[in-house]
């Protein structure tokens, strides 16, 4: 009896464990599933780990002068990055970034609990956080997918995805994507990028200490600053807490150590710097109406553009000194731009004053000397002003397509040409003077004002109206789109008024015996992959015959024909050289210009002042002309000798 109460109870005892267990095991499991819940819920929109592999990255679009040796400019939105692989990028930034911010980094697995422990020490006896506790894949995760918002729901995201990225990648790996996403500030992401920022140079470039200052910045970009005082003393003074760790860590003696902290680093200015300003933002401006701003600012694309940057060098300099010769004369601003006849593209653009970045003049301000030109106005493209006597070539090109030559002869006299715009118009010649029988040849060549109005009038069309519309449409064909109704005699005296970069293409059109090439300023747009996504290559169009262009260029290019206007030894002679020009000066003095072309080359130059302000009463060709001719007296020494075709004799 006694062993059958013992059996009794321990039965009832085991019925009794039997059962705590089965409630054990039910919180177990109903813990464990609302765990498992819980990480379902937490990571139902987690974005695949894999993404890394496929160039997640927000990237620039980079614009390069012709080689693509030369950058221009980056266009980039809150991200500015450029990736480079792990191999590129130096030892010692690796050792620093890994001693400093996770220093078990080879040996977890994603997550340090040692570490933990360590920061949370460490962080106690400093009173001051010194040491963090999150892994590097940890931080790549944070700064890739989530906020930085400090929750329950995004710790949970940060370690699920944490040890996933693990899981599918090697150590190196995860390095190589840290350091190419993490930002440094400002818009500096990735180590390249902060290389270029802080040192001008490529992270591959950079010194020990330069290293360290990077691997410095991480904990706080803005808090580290290097360009303000009180932040760039916290900086140096992390910076020698980093050489501590890489000490600690075995990755540098304390003598090497020392030897780098005494090491002066020099920071480079910051500032943004746009090469070619008027030329580039006129790119980009293209490219925004093509692609979008945020797609430029993300995708990565690569522009070469079609710009030479020697000639770009020889054209700034050239406006530059010239503006600053021209200022006695009230004339504070010019454009320069040159353009390649037989392709179209554009070769240099630059505007005067000199300084993109002067401030403009204040709103309402009328004259004065800090109030007559904008900087930032690109007179190139965006500009509208009379052409004076520039126009010209276009309506004697209308004349030699009727039949008529450069030996037809007009009467140089005193002229009343009608009623137009309700008064009499009695134009007159610049120097005042009247020659007689001329002429076409010595009227085109000496810009005769009265014989110019005859051939337009009598010559162009079979009445006055109809050789207005024929001047017109020739101007038209050649690629000037701002000339519009009504029509006047005025127009052969520049009465209208052109834009700088179209006129000088359209004087393209003579260059090439009539082959007009739109003007166009990007090569090729590549991707993010180096697969090319545009191409320009412009198809020419024959717009003029070539017995016209060979005449307007042969009158055009003969200093001896010009010279009772000009004088043999003026600006616009090139002795051995074949250089066709055109001047232009307005009756108000406001604008002065000088086109011309060889055949390999349209150069057109401006000058005046962006706030239509009159200069002093002097010609184009001791204005504009002077830039014209010291420019490119520096352009025929770097080419060969073109000439022109000599006129079809019958």
């Amino acid at each position: 009896m006694p062993k059958r109460k013992h059996y009794h109870y321990n039965n009832k005892k085991k019925k009794y464990l039997y059962l705590i267990l089965k409630i054990i095991c039910f919180f177990v499991f109903i813990s464990i599933l609302s765990v498992f819940s819980l990480f379902i819920y937490y990571t139902k929109d987690f974005p695949r780990p894999e993404k890394f592999t496929e160039k997640p990255f927000v990237l620039p679009t980079k614009i390069y002068d012709r080689t693509g040796e030369i950058l221009l400019y980056e266009v980039y939105g809150e991200e500015k990055r450029e990736i480079v692989p792990l191999e590129k990028i130096p030892e010692s930034l690796k050792m620093a970034v890994i001693a400093t911010e996770d220093a078990n980094f080879y040996r977890h697995i994603g997550l340090d609990f040692k570490g933990i422990l360590r920061a949370i020490i460490s962080d106690l006896k400093l009173g001051r956080p010194a040491e963090g506790a999150s892994t590097i894949s940890q931080q790549l995760i944070r700064s890739t997918f989530l906020t930085r918002k400090k929750t329950l729901e995004r710790k949970i995201r940060e370690i699920v995805l944490t040890l996933e990225i693990e899981r599918r990648y090697s150590k190196d790996q995860i390095l190589e994507f840290y350091l190419n996403q993490i930002p440094f500030g400002g818009n500096a992401y990735g180590v390249e990028e902060a290389s270029q920022i802080y040192f001008k140079k490529s992270v591959s470039d950079i010194s020990i200490p330069e290293s360290v200052i990077l691997a410095a910045l991480i904990r706080g970009p803005s808090y580290y600053s290097p360009y303000k005082e009180k932040s760039k003393k916290r900086l140096l003074n992390r910076k020698n807490y980093v050489l501590s760790q890489m000490v600690k860590r075995g990755y540098i003696t304390a003598k090497n150590a020392k030897e780098e902290q005494e090491k002066k680093i020099v920071f480079a200015e910051k500032k943004i710097e746009i090469k070619a300003p008027y030329f580039t933002l006129w790119v980009q401006q293209e490219l925004k109406k093509q692609y979008g701003e945020s797609f430029l600012k993300e995708k990565g694309l690569t522009v070469y553009t079609t710009l030479d940057w020697d000639l770009q060098q020889i054209a700034e300099k050239t406006v530059k000194e010239g503006i600053q010769q021209n200022k006695k004369y009230n004339a504070n601003n010019a454009g320069l731009t040159a353009i390649d006849p037989k392709t179209g593209e554009v070769l240099a653009m630059t505007v005067g004053t000199g300084n993109y970045y002067e401030q403009p003049y204040p709103s309402g301000c009328v004259s004065g000397k800090d109030c007559s030109f904008d900087p930032k106005f690109n007179i190139v493209t965006n500009g509208k002003r009379q052409p004076g006597s520039a126009i010209k070539p276009f309506i004697y090109a209308t004349a030699f397509e009727r039949g008529y030559d450069d030996n037809t002869i007009v009467i140089d006299e005193e002229t009343n040409f009608g009623i137009w715009g309700g008064k009499e118009y009695i134009p007159r010649n610049y120097d005042g003077k009247f020659r007689g029988s001329v002429t076409l040849r010595q009227a085109l060549a000496q810009s005769l004002n009265i014989p110019s109005m005859k051939v337009l009038l009598n010559l162009t069309g079979s009445t006055q109206s109809q050789g207005l519309k024929n001047s017109v449409n020739t101007a038209r064909k050649m690629g000037i789109t701002t000339i519009n109704p009504p029509y006047y005699p005025s127009i052969v005296l520049g009465g209208k008024e052109v834009n700088l970069l179209e006129i000088t293409s359209a004087y393209g059109v003579f260059a090439t015996n009539g082959l007009k090439a739109p003007p166009i300023n990007i090569l090729k747009i590549t991707n993010s992959s180096g697969n090319i996504i545009k191409e320009n290559k412009n198809t020419l169009k024959r717009v003029l015959n070539i017995k016209q262009c060979c005449l307007i260029n042969d009158i055009l290019s003969d200093n001896e024909a010009r010279s009772g206007m000009f004088g043999t030894r003026s600006s616009l002679y090139f002795e051995k050289y074949d250089v066709a020009v055109k001047t232009g000066t307005t009756d108000s003095y406001k604008d002065a210009w000088a086109i011309g072309y060889t055949p390999f080359i349209s150069v057109g130059v401006w000058c005046g002042n962006n706030n239509n302000e009159s200069m002093a009463k002097k010609p184009s060709v001791v204005l504009s002309g002077k830039i014209f001719h010291n420019f490119l007296e520096k352009v025929l020494l770097k080419h060969k000798k073109e000439y022109f075709k000599k006129p079809i004799i019958e």
